[in-house]
């Protein structure tokens, strides 16, 4: 009996070692994840279905057990689902994640993307609270359907020894975007040297966070690149931010820019409008007589810096409207040629301070060795147009006597400095210092009062019409004409 005894315990010991389990202890401390992915990007198949699935990988690469709280947080939560061991929902309580081991969250998007109420993109995070250490994964959704234009390839930029890849949307050659769906543009679009991106009337075209379009390929040996933005009065091109929630309503600085390459060429904007941005045409050096750009009743507006910013370009703008810049309206910057024609530049920025005027002209830079360099202003001439803002001088002359520095304000009124001598052949016929009188400048209305000097005052033009197409019989100064 006592030998069996002695057996027996032996046995239940054994038993105890092997079929029993240590609890595995986890940690509640702060501890930091890692992720498969930065941002859950639903990509262009959910333009055709309600709903679709990704998964994102969380690691634990710490030495230690933990617990992480996780749940769906920012402005379209409602739209997501997460899925974490099997049970879905908007969060996760003390989810488990063993020492240097991961999971599985899978996480659902559900939107009609045909619905009229959907947002055009949907923004909401994953949050994960780790013993207190707050950590987040972006989910972004198309809540419309649209052509989407996201990376497809990527160019590299040799830092030292690093190389980074910039990666980028390249168009077909000679792309042509209509009307039948809004655009949408996630990171840069690439117009590439010899090819042509043509956008037709009525064209919606909306801009993410830091996007914007290059025409012309800064990874290419050659140079080149072309855009026409053929819109019509009544059917104008819009380009804008892709928020639509209202909190994002006529916010600036929500896309980059449209960028004119050097050596990008006879770009055309027609009837467009560009709002919402940090700068709204960014022009840069041309290398031969063709024009960099030609901008037809247009409206520039909402900028977080600069309307419309010429390097060394050859710009012709016509019946154009640039307000509400952070910075500037108008830079014509290390020279270049440039003509401006029944133009309003009118700049009451709301938004903060603005210690910069509404226009800047410049014929050189200092290079990175602090040396100046010349480039000729040959010519910035203001013929017809309206310079106006809420500082007491809207125009600043950044001159070296070295170069060329050719300017004309030709039947113009203009806010600038009292102490200016205008009685000189850069100034012709214009009207000093003198309220514009718009209908009402805190609304961008800026059609003219009846009792507003820059009515009947103009010079004849070939802009036989203004921007609403109203006939120009005796011209007044600015975009608008006015109607009785």
């Amino acid at each position: 009996m006592k030998k069996f005894h002695l057996f027996g315990i032996a046995v239940l010991l054994l038993i105890c070692l092997f079929s029993c389990k240590k609890e595995i202890e986890f940690s509640s401390g702060k501890a930091t994840l890692h992720f498969s992915n930065d941002t859950i990007l639903f990509d262009t198949i959910f333009t055709t279905v309600g709903s679709i699935t990704h998964h994102l990988k969380v690691f634990n690469r710490n030495d230690f057990n933990l617990r992480t709280n996780i749940s769906i947080g920012g402005d379209h939560a409602k739209f997501y689902a997460i899925n974490v061991d099997g049970i879905a929902g908007d969060e996760a309580k003390n989810v488990e994640i063993p020492a240097n081991d991961s999971i599985f969250i899978f996480i659902e998007v559900r939107i009609d993307p045909n619905g009229t109420n959907s947002p055009l993109i949907t923004n909401a995070v994953i949050n994960f609270n780790t013993g207190g250490k707050i950590q987040d994964v972006n989910l972004v959704a198309y809540g419309q359907d649209a052509y989407f234009h996201t990376a497809n390839t990527f160019g590299e930029i040799v830092n030292g020894d690093d190389t980074l890849r910039f990666w980028y949307h390249e168009l077909d050659c000679n792309a042509i975007w209509n009307n039948d769906k809004p655009h949408v543009i996630y990171g840069y679009i690439i117009v590439d040297p010899g090819c042509l991106l043509t956008i037709n009337e009525g064209t919606q075209v909306y801009l993410h966070k830091n996007s914007g379009i290059l025409v012309g390929n800064p990874f290419s040996s050659s140079t080149g690149g072309t855009i026409k933005v053929n819109g019509t009065l009544g059917n104008e091109i819009v380009f804008q931010g892709d928020r639509l929630d209202d909190s994002y309503n006529d916010s600036p600085g929500q896309w980059d820019r449209i960028w004119l390459m050097p050596g990008s060429i006879d770009n055309e904007f027609n009837y467009a409008i560009i709002k919402e941005g940090t700068i709204g045409i960014h022009a840069d050096t041309v290398g031969n007589g063709n024009p960099t750009a030609i901008i037809n009743n247009t409206i520039i507006e909402n900028m977080s810096a600069i309307g419309l910013l010429g390097q060394g370009a050859d710009l012709q703008v016509n019946n154009t409207i640039v307000s509400s810049c952070g910075q500037y309206s108008v830079v014509c910057n290390i020279g270049g040629n440039y003509n401006f024609t029944h133009c309003t530049f009118a700049n009451y920025w709301d938004l903060g301070t603005r210690n910069t005027p509404s226009i800047l002209l410049n014929n050189y830079y200092e290079d990175t060795d602090d040396n100046l360099q010349i480039r000729d202003l040959n010519n910035a001439h203001f013929t017809n147009c309206i310079i106006d803002g809420s500082l007491s001088t809207e125009i600043e002359f950044q001159e070296n006597s070295s170069g060329t520095f050719n300017y004309t304000f030709d039947h113009c009124l203009i806010k600038i400095d009292p102490n200016t001598n205008t009685n000189t052949a850069n100034f012709i016929n214009i009207i000093k210092n003198e309220k514009a009188e718009f209908e009402d400048k805190s609304q961008r209305d800026f059609h003219l009062k009846a009792l507003s000097p820059c009515i009947d005052v103009g010079k004849f033009t070939f802009i036989l019409d203004d921007i609403e197409g109203n006939i120009r019989s005796n011209p007044d100064l600015g975009a608008y004409e006015f109607i009785n």
